[in-house]
C-alpha cells in the first residue's frame, strides 16, 4: 500500500481500541466540537482547514477537508481561491522568514 492512501484512514478505528484511557474519544470529542457551526460556519471551518491542509501538505488532511467542504457547499471557485490563500501564506511565510538574513541597519 503506498505511504499516502486514503486506505489508511480506516486504519483510525483501531486508535479507539489501542488508546489508553479517553484520550482518542476525547479528541474525536473535541474536533467534533471545533468543527461545528459556531461563530464561524462549518463551510468556512472546512475552507480554513483547507487552506492550513495546503500549507502543511498534509495530502489525508487535503482529502479530507475538501470533501467535508464540498459537503458543506463549498464551490470550485471558493476552492480555487483556498489555495491562491494557502499560497500566499506560504510565499508570505517565506519572505517574512528571510527578514532573519538582512542586518539591522538603522
Amino acid at each position: 500500500m503506498p505511504m499516502f492512501s486514503m486506505d489508511n484512514m480506516r486504519k483510525l478505528k483501531k486508535f479507539n481500541s489501542l488508546a489508553t484511557g479517553k484520550t482518542w474519544k476525547m479528541f474525536i470529542a473535541f474536533n467534533a466540537e471545533a468543527m461545528s457551526d459556531g461563530a464561524i460556519s462549518k463551510k468556512n471551518k472546512q475552507l480554513i482547514s483547507l487552506a492550513a491542509a495546503l500549507t502543511t501538505q498534509c495530502p489525508y488532511c487535503i482529502e479530507i477537508h475538501r470533501e467535508n467542504a464540498k459537503v458543506c457547499g463549498a464551490t470550485d471557485a471558493e476552492l480555487a481561491e483556498v489555495v491562491f490563500i494557502a499560497a500566499a501564506i506560504r510565499a508570505s511565510s517565506a519572505i517574512t522568514h528571510g527578514t532573519h538574513m538582512i542586518e539591522h541597519d538603522e
